[in-house]
């Protein structure tokens, strides 16, 4: 009997899910549970915690504040302002989604799934699907990411102390490098190339000016503007 058409298109999100992106996000999370393990957190604590709140950087936020003994919240603040980071991400996938994540609540849950790497695979496969395929994919996608990533948590507890720090802080930085990589690799438009390239050179200059706090954002605002204004530009001529 053949399979279900959304398992079919779900298990396919599985499959390009484990083709690679799920195991660069999951090598970054690894990271993280050693962190978690070094500050005396319980492993079940830090795989909750890819679990729940599913951004590394957010993560790194909340056990290093918790080993600082900083208040929970300012903690709770300082990962809501990480995480405010994925806002336009969410907004511009969910419209993506709506044909068939038509309740509050799948909308909310296909939400908590947009992470960087989901976000950047999700924006190059989705608008080539039939709007009916696009959620079963991206759920199956993007759990299979979660999975990955839960395990890789506990893997990282558990061999807590086998990793040389420069080594686990390399490790965060794949995730970014993967999605600078894939944001090259859809790149097709004028816009595409112009927020790609506007972003690698303003960051620096900003870094200068406004200081590490107001730096990427500063850069997205006037690099996505100048980006968004190019492709107004490109369609009038």
């Amino acid at each position: 009997m053949p399979p279900n058409p959304t398992v079919r298109l779900a298990l396919r999100g599985v499959r390009d899910a484990l083709a690679l992106p799920a195991w660069v996000v999951g090598l970054s999370m690894f990271a993280v549970g050693s962190l978690a393990g070094e500050v005396g957190f319980p492993a079940g604590a830090a795989a909750l915690s890819t679990l729940l709140i599913w951004a590394g950087p957010a993560q790194v936020i909340f056990f290093g504040g918790l080993a600082a003994g900083s208040a929970l919240p300012a903690i709770a603040l300082a990962v809501t302002l990480s995480s405010i980071r994925l806002l336009p991400m969410t907004l511009s996938i969910l419209p993506l989604l709506r044909h068939r994540a038509k309740g509050p609540l799948l909308q909310l849950l296909a939400a908590h799934y947009v992470a960087v790497t989901v976000w950047v695979e999700s924006a190059r496969r989705l608008p080539a699907m039939p709007a009916a395929h696009r959620l079963p994919y991206y759920l199956g996608f993007a759990n299979a990411c979660l999975c990955v990533c839960v395990v890789t948590t506990f893997a990282g507890h558990s061999l807590v102390g086998a990793l040389p720090p420069p080594l686990a802080a390399g490790l965060l930085f794949l995730t970014p490098l993967f999605f600078t990589l894939s944001l090259a690799a859809g790149a097709r438009t004028l816009p595409d190339w112009t927020a790609i390239l506007l972003g690698f050179s303003l960051a620096p200059l900003f870094t200068a000016l406004v200081g590490k706090d107001f730096d990427l954002l500063a850069t997205g605002l006037v690099g996505g503007s100048a980006a968004y204004a190019a492709g107004r530009l490109g369609r009038r001529s």
